[in-house]
């Protein structure tokens, strides 16, 4: 996954605002990757040039040698708000892409049985999202976006909203699911204790969208959340955001 001199800006009333000015990153197959940076340096329009919701002002975005020019059932996406369809059950919300793509009623109901179980709401496979709390509307995003077989999955804060217990669940639960499948995974996070915990490199980003920190984590998961490694990159992001957290 490759982001080659990438510049985007939305129109202004005068002139034009660059959310990211000529940014250039590769992302290897099998990463995890945490984006962290201050509100409105562009890190969810990152991801969401990744997808291939937004078109790049000047520059490309590759990912398997193919120039991204629009979204991907390749390029899961796992958003901050709860975004199931709300006249679905679970499993049809699992199912929707599937059945967008034509894929038999058998297949769709193997594939959603195996996520579902996955990430744990076997049991709600037919509740509504009105019946659900809000992990598990996160965990159902998951099972969705992970139905479509993705070779990477873009997560914009997607824990965010959630209490400190329910987050750090989701987080076991993701991990776990990277673990098991390998798969490259872009995570939006302000939480720089969360990106420690997950990522196995860490990305800082400034205005413009900068990079100003790029760090590899290597230390074995589960990752405990004292100790001088977990210190010194808390304190060293901590400084490359300008001392400024949000827990």
């Amino acid at each position: 996954m490759d982001c080659r001199g990438v510049t985007f800006g939305y129109a202004a009333s005068v002139g034009a605002k660059s959310i990211i000015f000529n940014l250039s990153l590769t992302i290897k197959n099998g990463e995890f990757v945490c984006v962290l940076g201050q509100s409105g340096c562009g890190k969810t329009t990152l991801l969401c040039l990744i997808a291939g919701f937004l078109r790049p002002t000047s520059g490309d975005i590759v990912v398997e040698g193919q120039r991204v020019r629009g979204p991907d059932p390749q390029r899961g996406m796992v958003f901050q708000e709860y975004s199931l369809f709300p006249w679905l059950t679970t499993r049809g919300n699992v199912e929707f892409g599937l059945r967008m793509r034509g894929v038999s009623r058998s297949e769709r109901r193997a594939t959603s049985d195996r996520y579902l179980e996955l990430v744990g709401l076997g049991q709600a496979a037919g509740n509504y999202p009105f019946q659900l709390s809000g992990g598990m509307k996160q965990r159902a995003a998951i099972a969705r976006a992970l139905a479509a077989n993705p070779r990477a999955l873009l997560m914009d804060e997607p824990f965010a909203a959630l209490d400190a217990m329910t987050r750090a669940h989701l987080q076991e639960q993701l991990l776990a699911i990277y673990r098991q499948a390998r798969m490259t995974i872009v995570f939006v996070t302000h939480n720089i204790a969360e990106a420690i915990s997950l990522a196995t490199r860490i990305i800082v980003l400034g205005q413009g969208g900068q990079i100003i920190e790029d760090l590899p984590v290597t230390s074995d998961y589960p990752r405990s959340r004292t100790g001088p490694e977990f210190n010194e990159l808390y304190n060293r992001l901590g400084t490359a955001l300008g001392a400024r957290q949000i827990e």
